[in-house]
C-alpha cells in the first residue's frame, strides 16, 4: 500500500467515532523489526503523551507532544487516547538518484488517536515507525476545515548527557552558512536557535542524529533549549512573513507534519549509510527518470572567471563561455554552468530588488550563438538565477530553457524554509520536472527528502561553503579542514551536498590567505579530491578555472568518479578526525578518506569486495607538498587491507576494479 493510500486510511478512520479508553491506560510499545528498538507511548498522569526510546533495553531519547492553534491555544494535557492503530511495511524500491540503487524500508508501525477530555474535545493524531536505524513519528490533524497552528510543542531529550554537534542560527531567515559548534548538550539555552541535523554523542555510544523529513506545506524545524530543563530541546517552527497572529502552518484538515527522525547507530558512519529519510519521504512523482543525468559542471563564479592566455577580457560574454565549454569538452565533462559576477547571464544584478526577465540573456551574451556552440561541442548548459527573479515567470522561463535544450538551473537566495518557501521549493521542483530540468538548491534549507519525490533535484547548498575562501567577513576562516569534516559527519546525514569542489590551489590552513579571484582551498590535493566521494552529490562542480586543471595530478580522478551510486559504506568514521567512504557504481569501487587536526595511518580491511581487483590509489605526498600526489597501483583481495598513510588535513581516493 503507498504511504499516501495509507494515510488516507488513517485519516477515514479518525472520521468515524472510536471506542474510548479505560481510564487507567496501559502503555504502547512499538519494536523495530529486529527487536532492538522499542519506542514506548503513555500518557502522563496530566494526561501529556509522552515517549520513550530504548535500544537493547537501555534509554536513547525521551520526548513529550503537543500542537497549539490560535483558535483554543495549545493540545498538550488533559487528552485521553481514543484509538490505535497497527501497520507493518517490508519493502525494497529503486532509486533513481541516490547512495544506493534501492534500499529496503522494513518498519513497524502504530497511530494513535488522542482527544481532550475536556468538553472541547479537540483532537490530533501521533504516528510513531520504528526501523532498525531509528525511530520516527509525526503528527496527523485530522479535523476537517481551515487551521492556524502556532508551533509544536514537542519536545526531546537525551540521557547520559550527551555532547551535541549543533549547527547555531541567528534567524529563521537563513541559508546554513554557519560553523558547527561542540558543546554539551545541556548548554544549549532558550536563547540559541540550533538548525538540523544535529549530532549527538555519548560516551560508550550510541550516536544519535535529530533531523526531520518530507517537509511539504508546512514550516521548516529548528531545536532550542527550554528555560529551567538544562538538556531538554523544543522544536521552534519558522514562522511565516508578514503575520502578526504568530502563525507557523496554515492549512486544511487532514494535514500530516513532517516526520521527526531519531537516528540511532553504534558510530557515525552508520548515520551517513542510513536511508530513513528516504523511507519517510514520498516515492518519486516522475514515471520516466531516463532524462535525468547527474554528473559534472563548470561553475566560474567561484573562481572569478579566471583564464590564462586569452587575447579577450574574461568575464559574463560569449567568448569566456565558450573557453569553458571547450574545456568541458576536452576532460569529459558533460555541463558549463552560466552564472554571474555582478551582473548575471540574465542582465540582472546577482541581487535583484525586484523581478528581472530570466528568459533573457544580457547584451554579453549571445545565447543562440552559445546554445549552438556547446550543442557542437556535446556540453549542455546550466543557468543560474536568484529565486526572486525566477518566482514571477517561472512556467514561461522553465517552458523557455527546455526549448533552448538547457540542462538545469540553480537556483539561489532563498535563505528561508516557513511555509511559503517550502511550497516554492515543491512548485520549483514539480515545474522543472515538467520541463526535462534538473534543479540544484542554493542559499537554501538542508535536504529532508525532496529528492526522492523529484529526482530531478540534485543536490542543495545548506552549508558554510568553499565559497567563504574567496573573502573574510568578522568571525570567517574560510573553510579548515576541521570544518570540512564537520559537513560530511553532520550536514552529510541531511542528504546531497553541493560544495564548491575542485579547487587546484591546495593550501594548509596556517599558510591560508582569502582570495577573492583564483581563491586557494584548505587542505591537501588528496583532501580536496576525497570530496568527491565523501560528499554525496549528484551535480558536483569543477569550480576552478580551466588553466588551473592543467596538468594538474587528480585529474583524471575528477573526471572518472562517478555522480551516483549503486552503494554505499563508511569504513572508518572518527568524528573530527578521519572519515573513509567506499561506493560502489556497478562493479568498481571509489574509496575516498579525509583527515583534519592529526595523521592517520590507515589499516582499512577490502572484506566488502566480492573479487580480487586492480586498485589504482592516489595519496598526498608531504615531502613536496599539498598539491603533490602519489600514485600506486597492486592487486588486491577481499582479504586484503589497504594500508595508507594520510597526513594531517590531508586524503586520499582509490578506484578498485574486478581485474579483467
Amino acid at each position: 500500500m503507498s504511504l499516501d493510500r495509507r494515510v488516507r486510511v488513517v485519516f477515514g478512520l479518525l472520521l468515524f467515532p472510536l471506542p474510548l479508553a479505560v481510564a487507567a491506560e496501559p502503555p504502547i510499545r512499538l519494536k523495530s523489526p529486529d527487536g532492538r528498538l522499542a519506542v514506548t507511548f503513555r500518557l502522563d498522569p496530566q494526561g501529556r503523551p509522552t515517549f520513550e526510546v530504548s535500544r537493547s533495553g537501555k534509554p536513547v531519547a525521551a520526548g513529550s507532544l503537543g500542537l497549539e492553534f490560535a483558535d483554543g491555544g495549545p493540545i498538550r494535557e488533559g487528552l485521553k487516547v481514543i484509538g490505535e492503530r497497527r501497520e507493518s511495511r517490508d519493502e525494497t524500491y529503486k532509486i533513481p538518484v541516490g547512495k544506493a540503487s534501492s534500499a529496503r524500508d522494513h518498519h513497524n508501525e502504530v497511530v494513535v488517536s488522542l482527544a481532550e477530555a475536556a468538553a472541547s474535545g479537540r483532537r490530533f493524531d501521533v504516528a510513531f515507525r520504528a526501523f532498525d536505524d531509528g525511530v520516527a513519528f509525526r503528527y496527523l490533524i485530522p479535523k476537517p476545515g481551515d487551521f492556524v497552528l502556532v508551533d509544536e510543542q514537542t519536545e526531546l531529550s537525551f540521557p547520559g548527557d550527551p555532547t551535541a554537534h549543533a549547527l547555531p542560527l541567528d534567524s529563521y531567515t537563513t541559508p546554513y552558512e554557519k560553523y558547527y559548534e561542540t558543546l554539551p548538550a545541556a548548554a544549549i539555552g532558550p536563547d540559541r536557535l540550533i538548525g538540523l541535523p544535529i549530532l549527538l554523542e555519548r560516551p560508550g555510544g550510541p550516536w544519535v542524529a535529530v533531523t526531520e523529513a518530507n517537509l511539504t506545506d508546512y514550516a521548516g524545524m529548528y531545536l532550542a533549549g527550554v528555560p529551567g530543563s538544562p538538556g531538554v530541546l523544543r522544536s521552534k517552527l519558522s514562522p511565516l512573513p508578514g503575520r502578526a497572529d504568530r502563525a507557523k502552518v496554515v492549512g486544511k484538515g487532514p494535514h500530516p507534519s513532517p516526520w521527526r527522525i531519531v537516528m540511532i547507530a553504534d558510530d557515525p558512519g552508520r548515520l551517513l549509510e542510513s536511508n530513513l529519510i528516504f523511507h519517510l519521504s514520498d516515492p518519486p512523482a516522475i514515471a520516466d527518470t531516463s532524462w535525468i543525468k547527474p554528473g559534472k559542471t563548470t561553475f566560474p563564479w567561484w573562481n572569478g572567471y579566471v583564464l590564462d592566455g586569452v587575447d579577450f577580457q574574461p568575464g559574463v560574454n560569449t567568448a569566456t563561455m565558450k573557453a569553458y565549454i571547450d574545456f568541458a569538452a576536452e576532460n569529459g565533462i558533460p555541463y558549463h554552468s552560466l552564472d554571474g559576477l555582478d551582473i548575471a547571464w540574465y542582465g540582472g544584478p546577482i541581487q535583484p530588488k525586484g523581478p528581472t526577465d530570466v528568459t533573457k540573456a544580457a547584451p554579453s551574451i549571445d545565447m543562440p550563438e552559445l546554445l549552438a556552440y556547446a550543442k557542437k561541442k556535446g556540453v549542455r548548459l546550466r543557468l543560474w538565477m536568484h529565486w526572486k527573479a525566477l518566482k514571477p515567470q517561472i512556467e514561461e522561463a522553465f517552458a523557455t530553457y527546455e526549448r533552448w535544450g538547457i540542462e538545469g538551473v540553480m537556483v539561489d537566495f532563498m535563505d528561508r524554509d516557513d511555509q511559503e518557501m517550502v511550497r516554492f521549493y515543491q512548485e520549483m521542483a514539480s515545474r522543472a520536472a515538467a520541463h526535462h530540468l534538473t534543479l540544484t538548491l542554493h542559499g537554501a534549507y538542508k535536504p529532508t527528502g525532496l529528492e526522492r519525490t523529484w529526482p530531478n533535484v540534485l543536490t542543495y547548498e545548506a552549508a558554510l561553503n568553499q565559497e567563504y575562501n574567496k573573502w573574510q567577513p568578522k568571525g570567517v576562516k574560510g573553510t579548515p579542514p576541521y570544518h570540512n569534516l564537520d559537513i560530511a559527519f553532520i550536514r552529510g546525514i541531511a542528504g546531497p551536498l553541493d560544495y564548491h569542489h575542485g579547487g587546484m590551489r591546495n593550501v594548509l590552513p596556517e599558510d591560508y590567505r582569502f582570495r577573492d579571484k583564483a581563491p586557494p582551498v584548505q587542505g591537501t590535493r588528496g583532501h580536496q579530491l576525497a570530496m568527491y566521494v565523501v560528499y554525496l552529490d549528484h551535480l558536483p562542480m569543477m569550480a576552478d578555472s580551466p588553466t588551473a586543471y592543467l596538468g594538474q595530478p587528480g585529474l583524471d580522478f575528477l573526471v572518472e568518479v562517478p555522480t551516483t551510486w549503486d552503494e554505499t559504506r563508511v569504513l572508518r568514521a572518527e568524528f573530527g578526525r578521519c572519515l573513509v567512504v567506499a561506493r560502489r557504481k556497478a562493479d568498481a569501487w571509489y574509496l575516498g578518506g579525509m583527515t583534519a587536526v592529526e595523521p592517520r595511518d590507515l589499516v582499512i580491511p577490502l572484506d566488502f569486495l566480492k573479487t580480487p581487483c586492480d586498485a589504482d590509489i592516489q595519496t598526498d605526498d608531504p615531502t613536496i607538498g599539498p598539491t603533490a600526489l602519489l600514485r600506486r597501483r597492486e592487486r588486491v583481495s577481499p582479504t586484503d587491507a589497504l594500508k595508507i598513510a594520510v597526513p594531517r588535513d590531508g586524503g586520499f581516493v582509490a578506484r578498485l576494479k574486478p581485474r579483467p
